[in-house]
């Protein structure tokens, strides 16, 4: 049975009736709390009886699936978790900001089910190259497939393949030590501007870490080469952008009110771009955070500039609302110099109850040496199972 994480529910244990299963040996980096070690490991029936179960991701999804099918089998059940990677938590590891401990201690829970005896961690493993969905099919009772999205929704504008222009994902991943992106042609110490498009909290991630003073990063386990690279950075400045208003943004209160408040950072948000329409104050009377966001940014909106810091040249934040990326401006050699942006109005529909961003033809331009996508992510298929190309999920029942 294939099954996706959102209906583990649909096991049944009437799958825990014997069935004859083939062997078949993958590569395990096994997890303990101290170390990882390799060891070969040939996957067959625990017992006669026992439902055995293959989890597809050892990420937070994962976990906390395994977690829920030791609560609803007991003793009869087994669960092989496995991941492409060779250790495992996904994103809490490499997604999780390097100054947010307190996020990542969700590992001492997903480390207690990895550390429970009817639990396998299989790292190292990809499916669909290093073994096949239907050999899997072949071998558990039910597969869940809870690998996450690890593709990235692109600007899809003129110039977005220019050599500067990267995923939000592919920094985080940068500064967190993920092993396939600790080489990432990246040399902060020649750029002064850096363009994020998107207004979520992955966006606010990026723009903390590329402001935040140096020293501060020094006692989190931000990963060393980012470390150093930060260190000698020439950031000044970083524009983030949305294509809808402020109301609309996805960035939570908390993730916010810290990017407002670092030191030695100067924030600018046009007061313009303030304004709200009686849209928005429904939308902001329906749900209580987007008051907060938008009560947080219209303060933010309203205080006057400290001369001093400018004086200093401190580091500059700044907040754009209701403007699309059209195109990557190339430097000349290859290389992103900037960005052109549309100005954008709020178009409500007929019900007055939605509205949508529509471009106005008026354009501007910002400076920038690195641009990073934060638009959203989408999955990729592994052959065998049904996929969404449009939406680029998995199609769920």
């Amino acid at each position: 049975m294939l099954i996706n994480l959102w209906s583990i529910s649909c096991v049944s244990p009437m799958l825990a009736m014997t069935r004859t299963m083939s062997l078949t040996c993958l590569k395990q980096w096994h997890v303990t709390s101290t170390s990882f070690s390799a060891k070969s490991f040939c996957s067959a029936p625990q017992s006669a009886t026992g439902l055995r179960v293959c989890v597809v991701g050892s990420g937070p999804a994962g976990f906390y699936t395994t977690d829920r099918l030791f609560k609803a089998y007991g003793q009869h059940i087994s669960v092989d978790l496995l991941d492409r990677l060779p250790t495992p938590f996904g994103l809490v590891r490499s997604g999780v900001a390097p100054d947010h401990p307190d996020t990542k201690n969700v590992i001492n829970q997903f480390m207690e089910v990895a550390s429970d005896h009817r639990c396998n961690f299989l790292g190292n493993v990809t499916v669909g190259k290093d073994v096949a969905l239907s050999t899997l099919q072949q071998l558990y009772h039910a597969v869940v497939l809870a690998y996450g999205a690890e593709g990235n929704k692109q600007l899809q504008i003129p110039g977005q393949k220019l050599a500067g222009v990267l995923s939000a994902r592919e920094f985080v991943w940068w500064y967190n030590g993920h092993p396939e992106y600790a080489n990432l042609p990246l040399d902060l110490s020649k750029i002064q501007s850096v363009a994020i498009c998107g207004l979520g909290n992955v966006a606010v991630d990026c723009a903390r870490i590329l402001l935040q003073l140096p020293e501060r990063l020094a006692s989190t386990d931000i990963a060393e080469h980012a470390l150093q690279q930060l260190k000698s950075s020439s950031v000044k400045e970083v524009h983030l952008i949305g294509r809808r208003g402020p109301v609309q943004a996805a960035f939570t209160p908390k993730e916010l009110r810290e990017m407002l408040s670092m030191a030695g950072v100067s924030i600018h948000i046009a007061p313009e771009m303030m304004k709200v329409t009686p849209v928005d104050e429904a939308e902001m009377k329906a749900t209580r955070m987007k008051r907060r966001v938008y009560d947080i940014l219209s303060k933010a909106a309203q205080k006057p500039a400290d001369r001093k810091v400018l004086i200093q040249q401190a580091r500059q934040l700044h907040l754009h609302f209701l403007r699309s990326p059209r195109a990557v401006k190339d430097s000349g050699s290859g290389h992103v110099a900037g960005l052109e942006l549309e100005t954008n109005a709020l178009q409500t529909s007929s019900d007055q109850t939605s509205q949508t961003a529509v471009g106005t033809g008026q354009m501007q331009s910002v400076a920038a040496q690195l641009v990073l996508e934060s638009i959203g992510y989408k999955s990729h298929p592994i052959e065998g199972a049904p996929f969404d190309d449009k939406h680029g999920i998995i199609p769920n029942k």
